[in-house]
């Protein structure tokens, strides 16, 4: 009995770890012109129930919190700077048609009315080359790195992150200047 419920144990475990693992975002940093270039993708987050939720009408916003950091040593990691970036979509089931809107920081980036839910989940996934820092102030020759953490609104869409929490990502990169 004691060897069924650790094989038992064993198996949860390898379920919760292969869900976890099956989202991810994919973030690659590249420095250009004093900014900071970030392109970041979310993978396998469009499940059925992610699907039914947009189809029913449902206002969704894709949440992406994005960080510029240098690590230290001795010290917590700092934070250079910081920005937000949201995707929202909003099916309208009369005209079979997905508003889609994208912010950077507050402000309105783009709208879009799409016919093609797999271009709407473009929108709502893939980022790229946002010109979200300046590299004015980075050292040269030192590592930094970008983190994204994305979460959706309303928080409790337990249909989009089934274990409650958000989902994150990085990539280093060293500045040269």
């Amino acid at each position: 009995m004691p060897r069924l419920r650790a094989l038992a144990a064993l198996v949860i475990v390898f379920v919760l770890h292969a869900s976890l693992a099956a989202q991810t975002i994919q973030v690659t940093p590249l420095t250009r012109d004093d900014r900071v270039l970030v392109s970041f993708k979310l993978s396998n987050v469009f499940s059925d129930d992610v699907r039914t939720a947009i189809h029913s009408g449902v206002t969704i916003t894709f949440a992406y919190d994005v960080q510029l950091r240098r690590g230290a040593t001795l010290w917590l990691d700092r934070t250079i700077e910081a920005s937000t970036v949201t995707a929202t979509i909003k099916y309208d089931p009369v005209t079979r048609k997905y508003l889609v809107t994208r912010t950077a920081d507050g402000r309105l980036d783009r709208v879009e009315t799409l016919d093609r839910e797999d271009v709407a989940r473009g929108w709502l996934t893939e980022f790229e080359r946002l010109p979200l820092f300046s590299s004015r102030s980075l050292e040269a020759n030192a590592e930094y790195y970008v983190r994204v953490r994305a979460h959706t609104s309303p928080r409790n869409a337990a249909f989009v992150w089934p274990w409650g929490s958000d989902i994150a990502g990085l990539a280093k990169f060293t500045f040269i200047k």
